[in-house]
């Protein structure tokens, strides 16, 4: 079952971003608490919404989507990360979970929705392209620590 996450789920998120993070060789890099995520996701000015996946009570993945602006096309949706936690990958529920971004983004007059993925992660990749979702190599990303 997918559904609008809500803050007695952020334990679950926690643990679901640091799978993501080990994932992603980067496990040093989270250093999120479940304090700010209550305050960034569900406090008076939530700054995400989050989608997550439930099987027999248990969260078992996620979706954190926010709004962004583009100068060409108006109010877009970010995607900025969709884990399933491995046990329960290839059984459709990371599509489940895309579905219910999309299905945001329209009812909330998005224009589009953009993500990232890194290169090496090719089943990411087949999933995205699947989605008829064009896979752009020409930008370059580019962050700064604040």
């Amino acid at each position: 079952m997918i559904r609008k996450a809500v803050q007695s789920d952020v334990p679950d998120l926690l643990k679901l971003i640091h799978e993501l993070a080990l994932f992603e060789k980067a496990p040093q890099e989270v250093i999120n608490t479940e304090e700010q995520i209550i305050l960034d996701g569900f406090g008076m000015n939530p700054l995400f919404n989050a989608f997550v996946a439930e099987y027999d009570h248990r969260v078992i993945g996620f979706a954190i989507v926010y709004y962004r602006y583009s100068t060409w096309k108006g109010k877009c949706l970010y995607l900025e990360d969709l884990i399933v936690t491995r046990e329960y990958r290839n059984k459709g529920i990371g599509q489940q979970l895309f579905d219910a971004c999309i299905d945001f983004g329209k009812v909330n007059l998005c224009h589009k929705m953009v993500w990232q993925v890194l290169d090496w992660n090719k089943s990411a990749i087949r999933f995205y392209t699947k989605n008829n979702a064009s896979m752009d190599g020409e930008w370059i990303n580019g962050s700064i620590d604040l």
